[in-house]
C-alpha cells in the first residue's frame, strides 16, 4: 500500500513538473510563424510648455545668448502601443519617423537606445519623445519648406506661433509620416512600417 501510495505520488510531482515545463516553452520563432506586430498611436502629450515666445539677439546678463536668440521650448510625448500576436517574446529595436505639423516637415524622431521585450501575447507601451522650439521650425521652413509656404501663401513666423498656441488642445493634424518600427526574435528581424495622423 505504501509502494503504492509512493509511486502515485511521485507519478503526481513528474507529471506537474512536465506540465510547468512544458507551459514555460515558447513556440520557436521562424520566418513563416513570425505574425506583424500592431504598433498603434495611442496619443500625442505636451510633457513641457512655456506658451509662444521668441527674441533675437541680445546681451544677457550672465553667459551667451543663442545665435539664433531665444525660443520657448516644447516637448512632445509619442505614446505607442505595440502589440505582439505571436506565440513567443520578441524585441523592439528601433523606430524612427518624419514628424509633420499639417503638411510641413519639421524633423525626424529616431529611437535606437531602448530596447524592449514584449511577452507572447501581450502589449507593451512605448514613448518616444522630441523636443522643438520656434526658432528651431522657423529654420525648418527655410531649409524644406520655403516652396509649400509660398504656395499656400503661410507666413513662417505666423504659422509656427499658430501651431504653439494650439498645440495644447491638439487642433490641428500631426503626421508621423514614412516610419518604422523594427522588432527582433531569435535573429529573424520584422519591419512595420508607420504612416500615422492625429488626431
Amino acid at each position: 500500500m505504501k509502494k503504492r501510495l509512493a509511486l502515485l505520488i511521485a507519478l503526481i510531482f513528474f507529471t506537474g513538473v512536465v506540465f510547468v515545463s512544458c507551459a514555460g516553452m515558447e513556440t520557436k520563432p521562424t520566418e513563416a510563424t513570425f505574425q506583424t506586430p500592431a504598433v498603434k498611436l495611442h496619443s500625442i502629450q505636451v510633457s513641457m510648455y512655456e506658451g509662444f515666445w521668441h527674441y533675437e539677439k541680445t546681451k544677457p546678463d550672465r553667459g551667451t545668448a543663442p545665435a539664433g536668440g531665444g525660443s520657448s521650448p516644447l516637448s512632445l510625448d509619442f505614446v505607442f502601443e505595440i502589440t505582439n500576436p505571436n506565440a513567443f517574446s520578441i524585441q523592439y529595436e528601433s523606430s524612427s519617423f518624419f514628424l509633420f505639423f499639417e503638411d510641413y516637415e519639421l524633423r525626424i524622431v529616431n529611437d535606437s537606445s531602448n530596447p524592449m521585450w514584449i511577452p507572447p501575447g501581450k502589449t507593451n507601451s512605448k514613448v518616444l519623445f522630441v523636443t522643438l522650439t520656434p526658432f528651431s521650425t522657423f529654420a525648418k521652413f527655410l531649409l524644406v519648406n520655403r516652396d509649400l509656404a509660398a504656395k499656400r501663401g503661410d507666413d513662417p513666423w505666423k504659422k509656427v506661433e499658430q501651431w504653439w498656441n494650439k498645440l495644447p488642445e491638439m487642433s490641428f493634424p500631426i503626421g508621423l509620416r514614412e516610419g518604422n518600427f523594427t522588432f527582433r526574435a531569435d535573429g529573424i528581424t520584422k519591419v512595420v512600417p508607420v504612416n500615422m495622423k492625429y488626431p
